[in-house]
Formats: C-alpha cells, structure tokens, sequence
C-alpha cells in the first residue's frame, strides 16, 4: 500500500519505517528541513534499538522516502497517518495545536478520497473536531480514523513487529477493512484487530497508561512503607506476583517513571475529568505520588551527609528515564542533579545514550563521562538512577578503589543488598531489606 506519515518522532518514524520493511512505499513528512536532509543521510534523531538499520535499509531500496512537501507526500498515498507531538499545555491538557494545524494542510491539499488516521496521542472527541475542521476545507471526501500506539521506548521495533493488539477506531467499516489490510502482517493468529468507535479509541489510549502509570506509583509508595516497617519489597513484590489477578509486570519499585507518555497522558486525563465536571481522584494521587517518589534519591543522600553535600562529589549513572533509550523527558536523574547542584555538590555522570541530551541542559555545570567508573573516580557516593544492563555485573573492586567512600544509592535495586554489604559498601535500596554488616 502507499502510505504517508506526517511526524518524524518517535511514533511517526517508528511506524513508517516499520510499515516500509513490511513492503508498502512509504513517505515519511516533517517540516524540519535539517531533520529531513538528516534521515536522508542515515542520521536519526532518536535513539532505538535497531531503528537506524531499518531505516537505512528502506531508504536505500526505495520504499522510505523523506520529505518536507506535505501536499507532494501525500498525493499518492491511500492512508495518511498523523503522528505529530501532542505535547502538555499550561492546564495540563494537550496541547492539539499541531495536529489542527496537520489537519487543515492536509484538507486543503487533498486530491482525492483518502483515509487520515490519527496517531498521536489526543483526547476523546478530537476524532470528531478534526473531521469537522477538514470538512469546512476539504473539496473531496474522506476518512478520520483513530490508531493508538503502544510501544515501550527501548523495544518498539519488536512492539510494532508483535503487538498484544491493534485498536482502530473507525466510522465506517470500509475503513476498518483497509486498516487490517495494512496491519495483517503483523497480526499473529492470537492477536486481536480490535474496531471500535475513535472516541472508545481515544480512550483506550488514556486508561492503558493510566493503568500501567498506578501500578509504578501502587509499588513505589508499598516499597516506602516496607522501608518503615523492615520489610523487604522484593519479597513482597514475589509474594503478590504469582497471583494471577496480579502479575509483575510494570511491578517495579524505583524512583517514579518520565519519559513522554505517562506523566503528560496521566495529566491529560486529570484536565479531560476536570472538563466534565468530574473528579480524577486516583490519577491525581498517582501524579502526586510519582512526582515524591522522585525525591526519595536526593532525601536518602542528603540523610546519608547529615544535610551536609557543599564540596561532596555525587557519581550518577544513568540519565534517560528508562533503560535503551536516549529520551530524558520527566527523567527522575534531573530531579536528582537539579537537588544536587542546588546543594553544592559536584556531579559527575554516565549514559550510554543520554549525555548529548543532558549537555544540552546543564552545560558545564556536571562532568561527563564516556564510561561508567569515570563518574565514579573521585565520588563520594555512586547514585544508580537508571537500569540500564551494562550497570548490572560492574567490577565492584575497581568502584570501591575508586570511590572516596563506598556508599551506593541503588535507586532502580538493581544489586543485591546482602552482596553489597559482605563486598563492604554503604548500600541503601528503595524498599529493600539491607542486612546490617558483621560485627568486626
């Protein structure tokens, strides 16, 4: 099929390219002209696992092209699918002005008959508002679908290559029709296609996050109080995950989530609740407890100093708010430098990933470092604020020896407390049971 996306994020560059290794001619669209000549030449604006392959490969035989020529890219194409950002307003609602501005080029360059899905992020009833604004332009008839995305930041390629479901939300089934066409390489016999009204879509979006972002912040404010009590909330976490009506997915105590998704959709839906009249107890007390939870790192160090950081050097690794991701939106390791700096510590800090975007922000106020024990050199105290696989099996001689103090803040409890303390180090978990060291 002959297929446009309108957005060169993440979303829309992840469909695209994805759409095009499954053999359909696809042109991807963004008004960036340097991020445009950039794709061209290979160089992606976002950091994913196996992306810049896929979109080397598909660019070179032909089926992924790149324009900023809105009405040229979408000429041929028989869905056009609209992924532009939909980033937080100042009410905390989202902020739909680029998919209304997308939404009127598009009307006004329409040739002829063509489906517009959109895949943003947007909330219940825009469906409907962006078919009324195109209708007054439009000179042809068409089609407004809704697609929803959900991929995971660091596996989306396997995301959109596998997914648990596709949900289409449609007027028409003409149009459902032609959306599985699209989708059925990718739909395993045990997959659903699943059709339902834009508005039902729309919202499908909203309460999946809503849902995954009240389990983190649920085990995050457990894991605190199995810290008051001495219990240990690994054990606790294995206790309630075989239960079948429970799991342990998203089962994870750290230091609250980022990222571009649940933060800004969770608000979203405090302000569409709000709109109506309605109040949104539960989201309310998810935000709030996500956004403490970001400050449980800097409560346990400056403890830890007696209150005391001016002159202390602070050893940070990880900066992106997850793992195999370049992506530091909402990340909790800026809330734990801003606190930092603001106490008069020196920070020095590893991503494999997230350091160019983190320069951007701080400048020369942090040190950088190109490997993991070079933000450790010098440190008083090593802080672990992302889980990234390479910070799992560290040579533990080699960070004592360089550490002025063997003290660790495992924020993401990837260590095992009681190996920490036999291997001598200060260790404090979040919501772990840390054994007390041998009397000498």
């Amino acid at each position: 099929m002959k297929i446009a996306v309108i957005g060169t994020g993440y979303v829309g560059l992840v469909q695209g390219t994805c759409l095009a290794e499954s053999g359909n001619d696809v042109v991807c669209i963004d008004k960036l002209a340097d991020k445009v000549e950039g794709l061209k030449q290979g160089k992606i604006p976002i950091y994913e696992p196996g992306l810049a392959e896929l979109v080397h490969r598909n660019y070179r035989d032909g089926r992924l092209k790149f324009t900023t020529e809105l009405a040229a890219g979408i000429a041929d194409a028989e869905i056009v699918f609209i992924a532009v950002g939909t980033p937080q307003g100042d009410d905390g609602g989202a902020d739909l002005s680029g998919v209304w501005a997308v939404g009127r080029q598009v009307a006004e360059a329409l040739q002829s008959p063509k489906v517009i899905v959109i895949k943003s992020t947007v909330p219940v009833g825009t469906n409907a508002e962006l078919t009324r604004r195109m209708k007054e332009v439009a000179k042809v008839p068409f089609d407004v679908a809704n697609n929803p995305e959900f991929l995971k930041e660091g596996a989306a390629i396997e995301d959109f290559n596998k997914p648990d479901r596709i949900v289409i939300g449609v007027r028409r089934p003409e149009v459902a029709e032609s959306l599985h066409e699209l989708y059925a390489p990718f739909l395993r016999t045990d997959r659903p296609f699943l059709v339902m009204s834009p508005e039902s879509a729309e919202m499908t979006k909203y309460v999946a996050n809503c849902l995954l972002a009240t389990k983190i912040s649920f085990i995050n404010e457990m894991a605190n109080l199995c810290e008051a009590y001495k219990a240990d909330v690994n054990d606790v976490r294995r206790g309630i995950g075989h239960d079948q009506r429970i799991g342990f997915h998203f089962l994870h105590p750290g230091v609250g989530y980022g990222g571009s998704c649940f933060p800004k959709d969770i608000r979203a839906v405090i302000h569409m609740a709000q709109t109506r009249g309605l109040e949104s107890r539960m989201m309310l007390a998810v935000d709030e407890v996500n956004e403490a939870q970001k400050q449980v790192l800097v409560r346990k160090v400056t403890e830890h100093f007696k209150g005391d950081l001016a002159g202390k050097t602070i050893g940070v690794w990880g900066l992106a708010f997850k793992p195999r991701t370049d992506d530091i939106r909402e990340a909790p390791a800026l809330v734990l430098i801003d606190a930092l700096l603001a106490q008069g510590a020196q920070v020095r800090v590893h991503d494999p990933e997230a350091i160019p975007n983190v320069r951007a922000i701080y400048g020369d106020k942090i040190v950088y470092c190109d490997r993991p024990y070079g933000a450790v050199e010098g440190a008083d105290a090593l802080v672990i604020a992302t889980e990234w696989n390479e910070f799992r099996n560290p040579d533990f001689e080699i960070i004592k020896r360089l550490l002025h103090q063997p003290v660790v803040f495992d924020g993401r409890n990837v260590f095992d407390p009681e190996r920490m303390v036999e291997l001598g180090f200060t260790y404090h978990g979040v919501g772990r049971l840390v054994p007390q060291p041998a009397a000498g």
